[in-house]
């Protein structure tokens, strides 16, 4: 599969019979080809991970289909209601034979710690996680106990996630959480079976990737962090 990193935490997934879009808010998508079909994943309302511009994709590529958090369907939207399925955290649901010789799409929601859903994405034999904002948010500044009921919540979703092998994963690594920042992707790595991991909701600063695989916390799985540089770089996954 080919990887494009588009901005912050949107990413696009190229498989041989669709395309899987995820959280797109700003940047240049690659070309894609008319006649496959497109996916485009939203986790949640933030303007950092959702923007009304996805409509946008319908127009361009008619095989389009929108996958968004049930937080977004309240919001106004140009999207054609047939278009659209909706999830809410800890639902599954199946797109049946929407890709190329007859491949469903199994999605999985989980309940994030901030806002909307993380998803899981089976097709094609591939199984890809997108976190959206699912993560070990503990902030300098925030109570102890606070700190403590975040770090709770986020072991009881990612705890979820040990029945499956993932072969790609999207997880925030963001600066922002000073000392903290890598604790979430850590408990992902240490407690999940994930051949492949892109950083993201770095906001910019690329540099975090490269200090938490300096961490011998990272040593378990260093040689999975996939180095990102700077918007629309491309990755094969084998």
């Amino acid at each position: 599969m080919k990887i494009t990193y588009i901005h912050h935490s949107s990413f696009l997934v190229e498989l041989t019979s669709g395309s899987l879009l995820f959280d797109y808010t700003e940047g240049n998508l690659p070309k894609l080809k008319q006649d496959k079909p497109l996916l485009v994943f939203a986790s949640h309302r933030h303007g950092d991970h959702y923007s009304n511009k996805i409509s946008e994709l319908k127009k361009q590529y008619k095989n389009t289909r929108f996958i968004l958090s049930d937080d977004i369907w309240k919001q106004k939207k140009d999207i054609p209601v047939s278009a659209v399925t909706v999830m809410k955290p800890g639902q599954i649901y199946t797109e049946t034979s929407v890709f190329e010789n007859g491949y469903d799409v199994e999605i999985i929601t989980y309940q994030s710690t901030d806002e909307g859903v993380a998803f899981l994405v089976k097709a094609e034999g591939k199984t890809i996680y997108h976190a959206g904002d699912l993560n070990n948010w503990r902030w300098e500044g925030e109570p102890d106990d606070w700190n403590e009921r975040m770090a709770e919540k986020y072991s009881k979703e990612v705890d979820k996630l040990t029945d499956h092998s993932i072969d790609v994963a999207f997880l925030p690594l963001d600066p922002r959480q000073e000392n903290a920042f890598y604790l979430g992707f850590d408990e992902f790595m240490r407690k999940i079976k994930v051949s492949r991991a892109f950083p993201m909701h770095c906001w910019g600063d690329f540099s975090v990737i490269q200090r938490l695989k300096d961490m011998e916390e990272s040593a378990p799985y260093r040689d999975k962090i996939i180095e990102i540089h700077k918007d629309e770089e491309n990755f094969l996954i084998n």
